[in-house]
């Protein structure tokens, strides 16, 4: 499924802004994948469980996961936050 529009959470944009270059590249490479298709098996898309159960998550790497959450006809969605397991514990 195709995303057409990708919001990001001032939180999401903070932590943007004091990542590497590198890490920056890495994530624009896997948030290429997701807009072509939001399931692709690399990505590991996953519906998260508990207090978190409106949100998604999709690996970018071994480490680190993008928390997101689908609004309208899950076309669109919001980027919350990113980085390790530690994000699941921060909502």
């Amino acid at each position: 499924m195709e995303i057409i529009l990708i919001h990001y959470s001032r939180k999401f944009v903070k932590k943007w802004k004091k990542i590497s270059m590198s890490q920056k590249n890495k994530l624009k490479a896997r948030e290429s994948v997701f807009r072509k298709n939001c399931y692709d098996k690399k990505l590991k898309t996953h519906k998260l469980t508990g207090k978190l159960h409106h949100l998604w998550a999709f690996s970018v790497d071994y480490k680190t996961r993008i928390l997101f959450e689908f609004i309208g006809k899950k076309k669109e969605v919001i980027f919350h936050d990113f980085g390790g397991h530690e994000i699941y514990k921060e909502k």
